[in-house]
């Protein structure tokens, strides 16, 4: 079985379209009155609705998971069972990140014991760089398959190959976790503690140069 081009060409323009208008929501418009678990999952997936139709899983967010995410000490617990915008800032970052890293790693990235001053930053950080992520994710996509969207001045290297184009996605989805984890691991180390021999050697050439 192969893909039909202009289906495929359909369904890219589609996403294209909505993610270009898809946000996660601001740190201010995020509620802070204080939400049951029934309510907090009917808001997170409003909130987190950019998955294609046919990928989402019914069980995507769970009162069990988010239960879990607690018991484990990922995220602070609730107030008298309710979830207030720290709280769902946490689940935000958490839920997002989720598919490409695994959970410890996602702790260096919103850690416990930060103040709400602090997950504001962070969250207000994150919610850009998400932004500025699915418009770079785009034009990747535009780039890379110009002859499947009919675009007259695809780049050298575009494919016009559907199945070319899943290859390519995964393979770029595999360097980009693998960068996200391998400089995740770097935190508080510098080459003498978590520099590879040629790195230490690098540097080490570079300041005898300087000395000479």
């Amino acid at each position: 079985m192969g893909y039909d081009t202009s289906l495929v060409a359909g369904k890219l323009r589609r996403w294209e379209f909505y993610l270009d208008r898809f946000r996660l929501p601001a740190w201010n418009q995020i509620p802070d009155f204080g939400l049951y678990m029934e309510q907090l999952i009917l808001l997170l997936k409003d909130y987190l609705d950019y998955l294609p139709p046919e990928l989402k899983e019914e069980q995507f967010i769970t009162a069990s998971t988010i239960n879990n995410y607690v018991r484990t000490h990922v995220m602070p617990e609730p107030v008298k069972k309710r979830y207030y915008r720290v709280h769902i800032a946490y689940i935000i970052i958490i839920l997002t990140l989720k598919q490409s890293l695994s959970i410890a790693l996602i702790q260096k990235i919103i850690p416990m014991g930060l103040t709400d001053e602090e997950v504001e930053h962070t969250y207000t950080v994150y919610a850009q760089r998400h932004s500025q992520a699915a418009a770079y994710f785009m034009e990747q996509v535009r780039s890379a398959a110009g002859p499947i969207l009919g675009h007259s001045d695809s780049v050298d290297g575009a494919v016009s190959d559907p199945a070319e184009l899943i290859a390519l996605s995964a393979i770029i989805s595999g360097f980009s976790r693998l960068m996200a984890e391998k400089l995740l691991l770097l935190e508080g180390k510098d080459l003498s503690t978590g520099g590879s021999i040629a790195l230490k050697g690098l540097h080490h050439d570079s300041r005898t140069n300087e000395a000479k």
